[in-house]
């Protein structure tokens, strides 16, 4: 059995275009705050955020932006096909867990005990 990993890379001059634009726009919103640092905080945030929506608008018109949409969408169908525990059931689970959790802390417990015991009272000799 082979997998095929689908590589996805930019291949237009294009689309690495408008991934490069939407880069620029992001470190030109990081600038603009910092350049505008003598101004009104918002005006600041809002030449951030105004970069910002714009990076984002050019990524998501770019091939890998309507792909990235399109998982997005792929995911919300899959999430719908799930089928979620009952109350009754997440309760009993969450109880499996707890006991399963205190047994192994107890186990967890004798053994450090019974390993304390022979190292340092039967080998060692050391009493406490």
């Amino acid at each position: 059995m082979t997998a095929n990993p689908q590589v996805e890379t930019v291949s237009s001059g294009a689309e690495k275009a408008k991934l490069a634009v939407s880069a620029i726009l992001v470190v030109a919103g990081v600038v603009a705050y910092y350049y505008l640092g003598k101004q009104d905080l918002w005006i600041r945030v809002a030449a951030l955020l105004g970069l910002l929506v714009a990076a984002v608008v050019v990524f998501l018109i770019s091939e890998p932006g309507k792909q990235f949409i399109g998982f997005g969408r792929d995911s919300v169908r899959e999430v719908r096909k799930v089928v979620w525990p009952t109350r009754n059931e997440a309760m009993q689970m969450t109880g499996y867990v707890f006991a399963f959790v205190a047994v192994m802390g107890l186990f967890m417990w004798v053994t450090d005990k019974t390993l304390e015991w022979v190292l340092y009272d039967l080998i060692l000799g050391w009493r406490h």
